[in-house]
């Protein structure tokens, strides 16, 4: 929500680039306090990496989405990340998924597909290529962050969380910066998209990445990852109460599927008895 009241003013890029940078700025302070930027330097070109997987890429990518989806729509592609993230663990680091999880996948996909293809089909013919174009970007932001999950768990175990956080809104921010300068709105942001980015940075990036990476530094990324299932429900009930957005009765359908199958494929419940 608070994105797309950014984007109002700021412009796509610019709302993603200034989150990360003002995410970056509140993190510094607290990592000089913590005695730990001898370990940031020591690991700078790790964790500035992980910025631009886990905050830069997918940031604009959701940005970009969120200029044609509803952001309930978003959300529910959004619950999809522990799906890719299970994907990426098994091709990348052999995390080979058992039946169930193969089974979970395959519930999530399906629901997916279900959601894309309906709305797709709803939509004038001028603009279907819009509307998937746009899933395709969300989708592209929940790849990412699969792939940042597992990169986090094979090189920067060990790491403090408060060093990752920080380093990857600095390496974001500088991955942005010049995307940022350049696409700068010409007339001056209003106070509420200030304000809008102001709790992007400080609250959605700042403290919540640092508590995230706590979260995969002590129970693992596949674990850490189920939070997304968190967010269609507040992404929901924001966009119909302050944005006017409809839900429909096949987008709580589809969500229903998505969610049943990544709690199935993460490991949530069990089938066994």
């Amino acid at each position: 929500m608070f994105m797309r009241l950014g984007m109002n003013d700021f412009g796509m890029t610019p709302t993603a680039g200034m989150r990360v940078t003002i995410g970056a700025i509140f993190l510094l302070p607290i990592i000089f306090w913590k005695g730990h930027t001898t370990t940031l330097v020591a690991n700078w070109k790790k964790v500035f990496f992980i910025g631009i997987l886990n905050s830069a890429l997918p940031f604009v990518c959701i940005s970009f989405a969120l200029q044609t989806l509803g952001t309930s729509l978003l959300s529910v592609l959004n619950a999809t990340v522990p799906l890719f993230g299970a994907l990426v663990a098994w091709v990348w680091l052999k995390d080979r998924p058992n039946s169930q999880r193969i089974l979970g996948l395959s519930i999530g996909f399906l629901g997916i597909t279900m959601l894309a293809w309906n709305k797709v089909g709803i939509q004038a013919p001028e603009n279907q290529v819009k509307f998937a174009t746009a899933v395709l970007s969300g989708i592209c932001a929940c790849i990412s962050y699969g792939i940042s999950a597992s990169y986090t768990r094979k090189y920067l175990t060990g790491l403090p969380s408060l060093v990752t956080a920080t380093g990857s809104q600095i390496g974001a921010s500088l991955c942005l910066l010049p995307f940022t300068y350049w696409l700068w709105p010409i007339q001056s942001p209003s106070w509420s998209a200030w304000i809008a980015v102001l709790f992007l940075g400080i609250v959605c990036s700042g403290i919540a990445y640092m508590l995230f990476f706590r979260l995969i530094e002590t129970i693992g990324p596949a674990r850490a990852l189920t939070v997304t299932f968190a967010v269609p429900v507040f992404a929901s009930f924001y966009g119909v109460v302050f944005l006017d957005e409809h839900i429909s009765a096949w987008m709580l359908m589809c969500a229903g599927i998505i969610i049943c199958g990544t709690a199935l494929s993460a490991g949530l419940f069990s089938l066994k008895k």
